[in-house]
């Protein structure tokens, strides 16, 4: 269905909602490397709970690799600095999400490889730095699902 990519994420329990996210979606869920907690961390197993067995799950080491062995379609950043916001976008099966560390987001030398057409950001009042990465994660998913009828894509 989608890719949904987390670059170096720093927080268990986000990535634990995201793997229970994936499972209950169809979403492959691509993890790069280092990561901030090692993926037997009791707090993101607790928020994953059992879905870590129906969740697909890759790891990566770099943005090179991913990109090398998973040849993804279309490639979308979500960011604070996007210039479209995510519902301007028609989302088809096979697009890739990617989403940046809980505090730092995406560095500047992968955005700087993407369109900046591809670059999105979800609405925010001014003067707040971010949501919470499951939340953004949950949010983009969903709207990219509902766009394709939430469709299961085999």
């Amino acid at each position: 269905m989608f890719n949904i990519v987390l670059f170096q994420p720093e927080i268990p329990p986000n990535t634990g909602n995201i793997i229970r996210l994936c499972a209950n979606t169809g979403c492959a869920l691509h993890l790069f490397h280092p990561l901030g907690f090692k993926l037997n961390d009791t707090t993101m197993k607790r928020a994953g709970l059992d879905y870590h067995e129906k969740a697909v799950l890759h790891e990566h080491q770099s943005f090179d690799d991913f990109i090398k062995n998973i040849r993804p379609k279309r490639l979308f950043a979500i960011e604070t600095c996007g210039i479209k916001n995510y519902d301007e976008v028609n989302f088809i099966p096979g697009d890739t999400f990617i989403f940046g560390q809980e505090t730092k987001g995406l560095p500047p030398w992968l955005l700087a490889r993407l369109p900046k057409e591809n670059i999105l950001k979800i609405p925010m009042k001014p003067n707040i730095r971010s949501i919470n990465l499951s939340n953004a994660v949950a949010l983009i998913t969903y709207e990219a699902w509902r766009q394709n009828q939430f469709s299961s894509f085999g």
